[in-house]
C-alpha cells in the first residue's frame, strides 16, 4: 500500500503489521515444505512432478514472493503426503480461549495408532527438527 495523502498513521501501522505477519507465514510455510522435502529425499523437480507443475513453478512457490491459494497449499500437502496444521492464537499473552472442540478433544481418551503422537505441538517440532529459530 502506498503512503499517499489521506492515509492515517493507524492505517500505515496496520499495513506494516500485515506485511510482517505475511513474511512470518511465508517463512514458516517454506521452512515446513523444505523440511518435508528433505525428510522424503525429494528435489524440487520431484515435487513438481508430484504436483503436475514445472520445477520453475515450484521455485516460484517456495520463493515466497506470491500470495498462495488454498488450492496450491492443498497440492503441496498432497504431493508431500502430509497435512498443514493451522493454529490461530492470540497475539496478546493474556488472552486465552479454548473452543468446545479443543476442550472435548483434551477430555477424550487417547487414541492409539501408528500416526498418533502425544507430544505437545512445540515439543514435537523441537524433538523432530531441533528448536525453531525466530
Amino acid at each position: 500500500m502506498g503512503f499517499g495523502l489521506g492515509v492515517s498513521a493507524d492505517q500505515r501501522a496496520m499495513e506494516a503489521q500485515i506485511d510482517e505477519e505475511m513474511l512470518a507465514l511465508v517463512t514458516q510455510l517454506t521452512n515446513e515444505v523444505n523440511w518435508h522435502m528433505r525428510e522424503r529425499g525429494l528435489t524440487r523437480a520431484d515435487l513438481a512432478g508430484r504436483m503436475g507443475v514445472s520445477p520453475g513453478r515450484v521455485s516460484q512457490i517456495l520463493s515466497g514472493g506470491e500470495n498462495l491459494t488454498l488450492r496450491t497449499l492443498a497440492a503441496l500437502s498432497t504431493a508431500l503426503d502430509a497435512r498443514f496444521e493451522i493454529e490461530l492464537s492470540s497475539s496478546k499473552a493474556e488472552d486465552t480461549y479454548t473452543s468446545r472442540d479443543t476442550a472435548e478433544a483434551e477430555a477424550a481418551p487417547p487414541q492409539n495408532g501408528p500416526n498418533h503422537h502425544t507430544f505437545p505441538r512445540t515439543q514435537h517440532r523441537e524433538s523432530a527438527r531441533g528448536p525453531r529459530r525466530r
